[in-house]
């Protein structure tokens, strides 16, 4: 039997697509990556999982895993490589309110997670913009952040416990419910954020988080980056450390977003740094709204804030979640866009940005920036638009943003993972030590080197 065949077999005729079936498949969702997959897999289950993975290895064949392919680094491209898709798992194993925990397959959608918290009374904070398409395995493999990293932290700190097949097809179950695990070497972690590259994530076991009551959601303009942390921190102190989302966007975001999305608008003029913060209670009967209404004129009193509005229904604090979520939908309007998401010490933001927007000049004096930010904890997201398609000038401008994030005590890399596009940084600015630690599991994990190769990790020994 040929290796389609055998695949056939494992998982049925129609669920292994190659040849020109597999056309919509050859590339991820910024359109920057294509590629020809040797035939895209879709099983439905873990023993399906296991089994390709056996045939894989003892073929030496290469595996690249996709969710919901909204990778924004090349992670999913695979080049005469089988595409594995975790689609078809998408059954919500458990709901258990008594825990507040959820157990999930790789496929469920991220949104469909969050409705059923939200059914139980509960909430699974994680939150973006591709939070209708993401899938269980792909936002764990990326370690994703989002909006509400600030009170919850990223997805690492939201999983209890994984199960994952591993590159020889054995199975890894580490579906713990527990909070306390103190069992030896910490292996959810080592898979979450890992891309795919040390084992496939089939379920994991996450927190919810008790259902807000009441939100208190608001757009301020401001005058600088200074008077905004400023604010966090009186918003924060105010309200007990219940900010939720603290997103910066500044002025020229707010004008491309009135141009391609007229619908979202600002409801107030724009200032040079403009803010959108949410707090929310889970205390029946206190007001948010109130309080956050009260630190808001003090801010104004003392200078920090020119003008802010406050949602007064859920219809209008959905409509101000949509101006901040419609980032990635104006900034990939141009192929040649340079999306980076580097993260800073918050005191560092501003000089960040006075330095980029020098250097940037240097490299490329036609280049533009469209930036937007989780400001909340330090992630920026720093899109540039270079003047034309030399992968000189691209290659220039990707290393001055990692080098100079480095500098300042940052990371090059916040939330959107490694993929392709970051081995150079990757190879510039992660401690070599570390790198070769990594490598040294990568070999114990997956000697043939067959699990999503090429990403995360650079060439080297």
């Amino acid at each position: 039997m040929t290796l389609i065949e055998q695949l056939r077999a494992i998982v049925g005729d129609a669920n292994v697509l190659s040849g020109t079936d597999t056309a919509g498949w050859g590339e991820e969702w910024t359109g920057y990556y294509h590629w020809s997959p040797l035939a895209v897999v879709r099983p439905a289950s873990t023993e399906e999982v296991s089994r390709v993975m056996q045939l894989a290895s003892a073929t030496g064949t290469a595996v690249v895993p996709v969710g919901g392919n909204t990778s924004l680094n090349g992670g999913t491209k695979a080049e005469g490589a089988l595409m594995l898709s975790l689609a078809r798992m998408n059954r919500v194993r458990e709901v258990n309110p008594a825990t507040q925990t959820v157990t999930a397959e790789a496929g469920v959608i991220l949104q469909t997670l969050r409705d059923l918290a939200d059914e139980n009374g509960l909430v699974f904070p994680l939150t973006f913009g591709a939070q209708g398409s993401a899938m269980v395995g792909g936002f764990l493999s990326t370690n994703a952040g989002g909006s509400n990293v600030l009170r919850y932290g990223n997805t690492r700190m939201l999983c209890l416990g994984i199960e994952a097949v591993l590159a020889d097809g054995r199975v890894m179950n580490t579906l713990s419910a527990l909070r306390k695990d103190n069992t030896g070497y910490d292996l959810r972690d080592l898979l979450i954020g890992a891309e795919g590259t040390l084992g496939i994530i089939t379920a994991a076991v996450f927190k919810l988080a008790p259902r807000p009551v009441a939100y208190a959601t608001a757009l301020m303009s401001m005058h600088s980056l200074g008077a905004a942390l400023r604010l966090l921190n009186r918003i924060q102190a105010g309200t007990g450390g219940a900010v939720e989302a603290f997103e910066y966007m500044p002025h020229n975001y707010m004008l491309r977003l009135a141009e391609l999305r007229p619908d979202l608008a600002s409801p107030i003029a724009p200032g040079e740094v403009n803010i959108f913060v949410e707090a929310a209670t889970t205390v029946p009967g206190e007001d948010p709204t109130e309080r956050l209404q009260t630190l808001l004129a003090g801010a104004m009193e003392a200078g920090d804030v020119a003008d802010a509005v406050i949602a007064t229904s859920e219809q209008q604090r959905r409509r101000l979640w949509q101006m901040r979520e419609a980032a990635a939908e104006i900034t990939f309007t141009d192929p040649l866009v340079i999306d980076t998401d580097v993260a800073l010490p918050l005191d560092r933001l501003q000089t960040f940005l006075d330095n980029m927007a020098a250097r940037l000049g240097g490299i490329d004096p036609k280049a533009w920036t469209l930036v937007v930010a989780h400001l909340g904890d330090g992630n920026i997201h720093y899109s540039v638009y270079p003047g034309g398609p030399d992968e000189a000038v691209r290659a220039a401008i990707r290393a001055a943003i990692a080098e100079e994030a480095v500098m300042l005590g940052g990371t090059f890399s916040a939330e959107h993972g490694v993929g392709l596009s970051k081995l150079p940084e990757m190879a510039a600015h992660k401690d070599p030590v570390a790198l070769q630690v990594m490598r040294s599991i990568k070999r114990a994990l997956d000697p043939q080197g067959i699990l999503n190769p090429g990403k995360v990790l650079p060439a080297g020994d």
